[in-house]
């Protein structure tokens, strides 16, 4: 039996109800005792208890987990009542569907947890509660579960309570068990005030992830954070620092630059990293260069950008594919963001295309296709391209791919060689160089390929 697959036999319907109502049992049997269990852990007068190591102190009962997770200022006096009862391991049981290899099913599978009343409080943003358990003996610096505090009020940005934690201590470089320091979890825009308290304490601002590598830049520059991003870079943040696979932020937002409506924050990062020095040629994951990333996502204004302060347009990947053959293979994907428009602005600065091999993936694209077709001076014979179009786009377009058919294996035009020679001559950045001769309008636009509807 598939380990993917959920076998949703009676047999299999009956164990995990069972497995439920032994779970439901024990809940029942946890809040019948829950008061007595209260009483006995934490109204006991220190006088009469003996030393017990924190490491071993448990905290089970439903109703101070209770207290804690809704912030029950009041309750939580009168449990925490004695120096350093605050410092308690909170377990928690959730469930879980686990593959059971003996049955043969997926079945629900409780999974203990462990926190603590500080990690708690903090990452819901109770402040209150957090200053008292510090002031019973809470240590902001103790790790429960992998994490301190300071790294679930910063997740859940609360800035309040990360101020709290930092003036009592906190060290805000501590690594969670990911590797993380409280920096790289400030991953959203509402958590910016707590991107600055924790620099303002002495985060380390170029501090790698342990695994991953990753600096809090390359963080906020994956997200398209663009306050975090220019905090960062104000407090010295390294735009040229390469995580483990060798991307530097300037590839990790050009990467995840992939929705047309978040295009408007990544290229605000992407100018903020350009200017501040980051190099639009590092090539990243896979060989792809922030170029190839923004060709890929069919973002325009931001391959104009990269263009713009040097990126090379020719560069290969490791699949050997050029940021062009990128933008082809994405035409139909894009057909909001005027694929025609990006292909033509490679073209325009130098780009060489392939071959035939990426007819097919553009040929859908009527303006693309011709705007490509019109960079050879002689189509080379072949209709394996037809496939790929669409019925209905091609009845739409039909007098553009009855030409293309017509012109393949033909001579070209006098006027479209003379085309061909003169972009030749220039080279690339032919864009600037026409405009420097200063031709009337419509010949600039036909050497510079805007697309007619045809190619005879």
């Amino acid at each position: 039996m598939s380990r993917d697959t959920f076998p949703f036999t009676p047999g299999t319907l009956r164990a995990l109800q069972r497995q439920r109502e032994q779970l439901e049992c024990e809940d029942r049997r946890r809040a019948a005792s829950r008061e007595c269990i209260t009483r006995k852990a934490f109204t006991t007068s220190r006088a009469a208890r003996q030393p017990v190591s924190h490491k071993h102190r448990y905290c089970r009962d439903a109703a101070i987990h209770n207290a804690l997770y809704t912030g029950d200022f009041e309750r939580l006096k009168g449990i925490f009542r004695d120096d350093g009862s605050a410092e308690v391991l909170v377990e928690t049981i959730s469930e879980e569907l686990q593959w059971s290899p003996e049955m043969g099913l997926w079945s629900l599978t409780p999974k203990k947890s462990h926190t603590s009343p500080l990690r708690i409080t903090a990452g819901r943003g109770y402040a209150d509660c957090v200053r008292y358990l510090i002031n019973r003996g809470a240590d902001p610096n103790s790790k429960a579960g992998g994490r301190v505090a300071l790294h679930d009020s910063c997740e859940s940005h609360h800035a309040e309570c990360t101020r709290l934690l930092l003036t009592r201590g906190a060290d805000p470089n501590l690594q969670d068990e990911d590797g993380r320091a409280p920096l790289h979890l400030c991953t959203t825009p509402e958590t910016l005030e707590c991107a600055k308290l924790l620099l303002e304490y002495g985060a380390r601002v170029n501090l790698p992830c342990h695994y991953t590598r990753a600096t809090p830049l390359h963080v906020a520059c994956g997200r398209g954070l663009e306050g975090h991003v220019a905090l960062y870079l104000s407090r010295g943040s390294d735009p040229c620092a390469l995580n483990r696979e060798g991307e530097t932020p300037l590839n990790a937002a050009c990467a995840a630059s992939d929705s047309p409506q978040h295009f408007g924050r990544y290229y605000r990062v992407v100018e903020l990293l350009l200017t501040a020095g980051g190099h639009p040629g590092t090539p990243g994951k896979k060989g792809h260069s922030p170029l190839h990333n923004a060709s890929a996502n069919c973002h325009l204004r931001l391959a104009q950008m990269l263009l713009d302060y040097g990126a090379s347009v020719n560069v290969t990947n490791s699949a050997g594919y050029t940021p062009l053959d990128c933008a082809l293979q994405v035409c139909t994907d894009y057909p909001e963001c005027q694929p025609h428009q990006l292909v033509r602005l490679l073209l325009n600065h130098g780009a060489v295309p392939s071959g035939t091999k990426m007819w097919r993936f553009c040929a859908a694209s009527p303006q693309a296709f011709e705007i490509l077709l019109n960079t050879y001076d002689r189509i080379p014979p072949g209709d394996s391209w037809v496939a790929s179009v669409p019925t209905e786009i091609w009845e739409e377009n039909h007098t553009f791919y009855e030409s293309v058919l017509l012109a393949a294996n033909q001579p070209r035009p006098l006027q479209h060689l003379a085309r061909c020679a003169l972009r030749k001559q220039i080279g690339g950045q032919r864009q600037m160089a026409l405009r420097d001769l200063h031709l009337p309008p419509g010949l600039a636009a036909y050497l510079l390929l805007q697309p007619e509807g045809s190619v005879l």
